[in-house]
């Protein structure tokens, strides 16, 4: 069976809980995916917004160009975005528990962005220097993290969503689940038993399993809340601390790219 295992799915998100794109390539860097959640919207007191409070983050299109960031949106004209911020100035935001430096974007995506969602809001970028420390009671000192909110990949397999689906009267997709990598392959779940892994050159450590918030219950075409996604896996998923839990979460060690097709080994 772990014979073969392969990259099927790739993807990278830059701006916290907005739409991701998928990648034939993945580049990875000392955050993980390279600008994967370099980008994230707060609020007025510098509090990070996800579509936990804003559904509508949703039905938000974040691409990257060569030397742009690229928001579309319905009924929205597109906004282009220089990558590096023009606003000046930096101000302290706080992802969760961790208060880091945020560079201020761009006053029109400030704008762009409220007037879509209904509430005041600015884009912030993680500054190039900047360092976010992942947990060290799973990571080492200097792991480091993007906005992301603890760790630099998340791992689902396709055989997961799959069962998840057997289940369901309307079958989902895995852009619910916001992964990074998904490999196929495998038995449902058998993620949970991995602990290390190499693709190419990379070698990764599964770390935690991932808690789910409400957001793969909402539909990502449409931003309406579907609850029947977390009542099924509520089901079947929850563990003994009353949490409901579906793929894993990944350090990574060394730099590199993952590209699709690849084959996935299991270490331990």
């Amino acid at each position: 069976m772990r014979s073969q295992l392969k990259v099927s799915g790739l993807w990278r998100y830059p701006v916290k809980s907005l739409r991701g794109t998928a990648c034939e390539r993945l580049a990875i860097g000392p955050r993980g995916p390279r600008s994967d959640r370099e980008w994230m919207l707060v609020d007025s007191s510098g509090r990070f917004l996800t579509q936990r409070q804003q559904p509508r983050m949703a039905l938000i299109d974040a691409a990257l160009a060569v030397d742009e960031l690229l928001l579309r949106a319905p009924g929205m004209a597109a906004l282009s975005l220089p990558l590096q911020g023009s606003a000046g100035g930096t101000v302290a935001v706080t992802v969760w528990s961790d208060v880091c430096e945020g560079e201020l974007v761009d006053g029109a995506a400030d704008r762009w962005l409220s007037d879509f969602l209904g509430v005041e809001c600015r884009l912030v970028r993680l500054p190039d220097a900047a360092v976010r420390q992942v947990d060290r009671q799973y990571a080492r000192e200097g792991d480091q993290v993007g906005f992301a909110d603890g760790f630099p990949l998340l791992l689902i397999s396709q055989e997961s969503l799959d069962g998840l689906n057997a289940r369901l009267r309307t079958p989902v997709d895995m852009r619910r689940f916001r992964p990074n990598l998904v490999i196929s392959g495998a038995s449902p779940h058998a993620e949970d038993e991995w602990r290390r892994l190499r693709i190419g050159m990379l070698e990764f450590e599964v770390v935690k399993s991932c808690s789910r918030c409400p957001i793969p219950g909402i539909d990502p075409d449409s931003a309406a809340r579907t609850p029947e996604v977390l009542q099924v896996l509520a089901d079947y998923r929850r563990g003994d601390d009353n949490k409901v839990y579906f793929g894993q979460n990944l350090l990574h060690r060394g730099e590199g790219e993952l590209h699709i097709g690849q084959a996935v080994e299991v270490l331990a």
